[in-house]
Formats: structure tokens, C-alpha cells, sequence
């Protein structure tokens, strides 16, 4: 299912990681499709409250937290500055849609990383 919203169909999830030797593309591109089905899940759920947002983040938090693992194999891991990155695309999709009061850590609550 293709994004509708413009804001989230144009953005470039994880972007400034890529440019970074650190994380490994094929790992990155894994962390850009969870943030992209994210984004699905919300236009098909369509999430009446914050509450409901922050349900739909924690799984896609769960799905960060496996991929550290991949990281780690890869001689990586989300470290400082990619722990910040991911922190703020959960805060863009969140107010991508509509979410603007969305508390970035309650976004990610549960994460490993």
C-alpha cells in the first residue's frame, strides 16, 4: 500500500545515516522499511488518539530493537547519533500525521537501543 500523506511519501527515511561508513546500508534499509510501514499502518489503522499512535510505535520500536542485532553482526549498532536520527523520524511521522503533542520518547518507549 503506497503512502498517501505527501509529507511522509516524500521523506527520505534514515537519510543522513547513509552518508555515515558506520551503518551499513543493507541494515539502514531495513530500518527505512520499518518507519515506511509505520506510515502505512497509520493511514490503515488510522489511530483516533495518542494513545493509539504510541501502540502502533511500540511495535515498530520492537522491530528496531531486533534489528540492532543486525547492526552488531555488522560491526555496528545504534549508537549516539543513530539513536537520535531514528528518535526524530518517529517524531516526523508522528506529526507527519496530524500528531503534533507527541512525546519523542513515549514514540520509542521500549526500545533497547
Amino acid at each position: 500500500m503506497p503512502i498517501t500523506s505527501p509529507q511522509a511519501a516524500d521523506r527520505v527515511f534514515l537519510q543522513q545515516l547513509y552518508s555515515d561508513p558506520c551503518f551499513p546500508d543493507r541494515v539502514l534499509d531495513k530500518g527505512r522499511a520499518i518507519l515506511v510501514r509505520l506510515c502505512e499502518r497509520i493511514e490503515a489503522e488510522r489511530p483516533g488518539d495518542i494513545t493509539a499512535l504510541y501502540t502502533l510505535t511500540r511495535g515498530s520500536t520492537e522491530e528496531f530493537n531486533a534489528l540492532e542485532e543486525e547492526f552488531a553482526a555488522e560491526g555496528s549498532g545504534i549508537e549516539t547519533v543513530a539513536r537520535e536520527k531514528i528518535v526524530e523520524e518517529f517524531w516526523f511521522v508522528a506529526t507527519a500525521y496530524g500528531f503534533t503533542g507527541a512525546d519523542p520518547e513515549k514514540l520509542v518507549a521500549g526500545r533497547n537501543w
